[in-house]
């Protein structure tokens, strides 16, 4: 393991919980810094979290994202080694991909290969688990590739379904197994390398 600062980019979408748990738990660490979060939505509670953290926030564009050259330039230029996805909803086009292969991790809010692919976010994901009369459901951490909830698994945490469960309730669940898993799993696969 070296001594040099490792950046990370967060990609997110929605309130930002799990933003808020990677930035404090990187706040004073001496190898892994968050410098830069990236929301495709300027409504977002992430965004109030960026400037509460006072970390750097870009709001970025679909057409500059897909179709040109997905910020790249931007990201070299905060020197960015890792990204995290902590609930974005656009999936990573392959030129981001290209640039950091085995550097994109993802967390999902189900037990992947199941209940993954587009449209499985938030509470389509909880609800999908109801439906099918699961008994268990929970987080994967994953190393993201060009499929949707896909690529190489890392970590994967449980937690029952209840007969009882709403999708919300559910959501609660899940979401107390990301705060406590998240942040530590990203330091490790960061400083393994």
């Amino acid at each position: 393991m070296s001594n040099v600062k490792k950046h990370i980019a967060i990609f997110a979408s929605g309130s930002g919980s799990n933003a808020a748990k990677l930035l404090d738990y990187f706040k004073n660490h001496p190898i892994i810094e968050i410098a830069l979060i990236i929301c495709n939505n300027p409504d977002a509670g992430v965004c109030n979290i960026a400037s509460t953290h006072k970390t750097p926030l870009m709001i970025i564009k679909k057409e500059k994202f897909f179709r040109e050259n997905g910020y790249i330039d931007e990201l070299k230029e905060k020197g960015v080694d890792w990204i995290v996805l902590a609930g974005f909803l656009w999936k990573i086009p392959n030129t981001i991909i290209s640039v950091y292969p085995n550097k994109i991790i993802n967390i999902h809010p189900a037990l992947l290969p199941k209940y993954g692919g587009k449209g499985m976010y938030g509470k389509h994901v909880h609800q999908a688990v109801l439906d099918a009369g699961e008994k268990k459901s929970g987080i994967t951490i994953h190393i993201v590739d060009e499929i949707y909830d896909h690529g190489r698994i890392v970590f994967q945490a449980e937690c029952s379904v209840d007969a009882t469960d709403s999708a919300d309730a559910l959501a609660k669940k899940v979401q107390q197994l990301e705060h406590r898993y998240f942040a530590p799993i990203v330091e490790q696969l960061i400083l393994s390398q």
